[in-house]
């Protein structure tokens, strides 16, 4: 009796120290689905690019960012007055007055990975309207624009280190329920800049309904999908973009074409998964 359970106890042992045995597949390493405001995830990011109509602003300032009901909205809100902007350029340029305000938010230093799959649940309140320019991307973790808060933020933009993905991207004026995919092709040096058009990808989706949109670093390929279905991919890319990258999501206004209406992008969660391959 004594000799079966300690034959008994061994086994129990034995099988409480085995190794976990875990199979190969995507794993969740990053999810918001925007209960609140999580300042160890997100940040406001304030700078001027692209020449852009508005000044994006802090906290929400103005009803340009609103947590509610489970889902963030970014906004661009017309405040009916021109009002000095505080935002300024990487060259040090500040923005000029504009009666537009607008929020945007980033993972920088918060939330940043190599790779894998990053995707995001969002709908627009209207689309096709001239000087809409709501997005979803992400940047090399390395870029040398505002905010700077580490050392290493000194790569200029789109080379290794501060490359750009651009996962959704409407332009009002390209029409109603069109947006872009692309990787941003890096011309040479800081002062070559950027290609936006050689890897863009022209997509059709119902924008004022939410939908997935995501890309997924897949044999060196970088794969863009809707709801988990590739749409479209840029071959063989993948592996121009091997530093970490934070995520971005913004809702500009890029001409000064007037508004109507609330212009809004609500996203419902973030999602970033890794490949776990054993």
């Amino acid at each position: 009796m004594r000799i079966s359970i300690l034959i008994v106890f061994v086994s129990l042992f034995a099988v409480s120290c085995a190794p976990e045995t875990v199979e190969p597949g995507w794993y969740t390493d990053f999810f918001d689905d925007f209960d609140t405001f999580d300042t160890e995830n997100w940040q406001d990011q304030i700078l001027w690019v692209n020449n852009e109509d508005q000044c994006y602003v802090r906290d929400g300032a103005y009803g340009t960012r609103e947590v509610s009901d489970g889902s963030i909205k970014l906004k661009v809100v017309n405040v009916g007055e021109v009002m000095e902007c505080d935002n300024m350029s990487k060259f040090g340029e500040q923005h000029p007055p504009t009666q537009y305000m607008a929020g945007r938010i980033a993972s920088k230093n918060r939330q940043e990975f190599v790779k894998g799959r990053w995707t995001a649940r969002l709908k627009l309140s209207g689309s096709g309207e001239d000087g809409m320019f709501p997005a979803w991307w992400l940047l090399g973790a390395q870029n040398n624009e505002p905010p700077v808060q580490e050392p290493d933020e000194t790569v200029c933009w789109p080379i290794t280190g501060s490359g750009e993905i651009d996962i959704f991207e409407h332009h009002g004026a390209s029409g109603k329920d069109h947006y872009v995919a692309r990787a941003i092709k890096a011309l040479g040096g800081c002062e070559d800049g950027g290609d936006w058009w050689t890897y863009q990808l022209g997509l059709d989706s119902a924008l004022e309904e939410f939908h997935e949109y995501g890309v997924e670093w897949s044999d060196g390929h970088l794969v863009y999908q809707i709801d988990g279905v590739e749409a479209a991919r840029n071959d063989s890319l993948g592996v121009l973009y091997p530093e970490p990258l934070f995520a971005i999501l913004n809702f500009a206004k890029i001409t000064d074409a007037p508004m109507t209406g609330e212009w809004v992008m609500e996203v419902d969660w973030v999602r970033h998964e890794s490949w776990r391959s054993e």
